[in-house]
């Protein structure tokens, strides 16, 4: 991607920053773990911080919205069988909220009153914390949402999967086609429960890694082309400019009666 000192926070200086108006601030987030053989280990962090700075061009230069998108936040919670990994890091749910209370609390500080969280990592939660900071700061507007889930994959990808899959590897090779080797990928062959009501959803438990992926991936990523990449993220990132534009609303709920 080019280098843009207005909306991203992780190439821009306090000469750029200060002379502009922000709207919103964009908190990617994503993990420190493996992806399969062939995708960086900041794969989470690297395709959200991506997908955010596009959206933020897109809804400055679309609706006159003027987000920033912070350096991303490279902890994550991470499954059973994971950590055994290495250099996977498990970052606990008091980690995580620390981290977004100092963020919000910062940014509330200086008067910013919109945040959106962009995540990576499907380990990642925070709803909860979004309510306790509500209580702590209730003039202040925080949104989470998960990238990979913003428009169906099945409309982009022929066999999308979980992780380090077709999707986040075309999309990896969209913005960054130097950091993705197919040759050194494996299939990514799972498994999982054997009980159906897991498979169904009834109830839920945290994957054991080591049980449900040879190679750390889940779902095969041969199929993946920057082409397919380059479609995904132009929907992903219109959508989240819409969003933007609609987080910016000065009420965002409908007149009752």
């Amino acid at each position: 991607m080019n280098i843009d000192k207005i909306h991203d926070l992780s190439v821009s200086n306090y000469g750029t920053a200060r002379r502009q108006n922000y709207d919103i601030a964009i908190l990617p987030w994503g993990a420190t773990e493996p992806h399969n053989q062939h995708l960086p280990y900041l794969t989470d962090a690297i395709l959200s911080h991506d997908i955010a700075v596009e959206a933020a061009q897109k809804a400055d230069k679309e609706f006159g919205i003027k987000a920033m998108v912070m350096p991303p936040v490279t902890l994550g919670s991470q499954n059973p069988g994971q950590r055994e990994l290495a250099f996977c890091v498990h970052a606990r749910y008091e980690t995580q909220r620390a981290i977004l209370t100092d963020i919000a609390a910062s940014l509330h500080h200086q008067g910013m009153r919109r945040l959106l969280i962009i995540n990576g990592h499907g380990g990642n939660t925070f709803k909860n914390m979004i309510r306790d900071l509500s209580v702590d700061m209730p003039d202040m507007l925080i949104a989470t949402s998960e990238w990979f889930k913003v428009c169906p994959a099945k409309e982009y990808f022929e066999d999308p999967g979980d992780h380090a899959d077709e999707l986040e590897t075309s999309v990896m090779m969209h913005y960054h086609p130097e950091l993705v080797n197919l040759a050194d990928a494996g299939n990514g062959t799972s498994g999982g429960f054997k009980a159906e009501t897991l498979r169904q959803g009834v109830a839920w438990i945290p994957r054991n890694w080591g049980r449900v992926s040879l190679d750390t991936g889940i779902g095969s990523p041969a199929l993946a082309t920057p082409e397919k990449g380059a479609r995904f993220a132009d929907a992903v990132s219109s959508r989240y400019a819409e969003l933007l534009r609609d987080l910016c609303e000065e009420d965002l709920y409908r007149k009752m009666g």
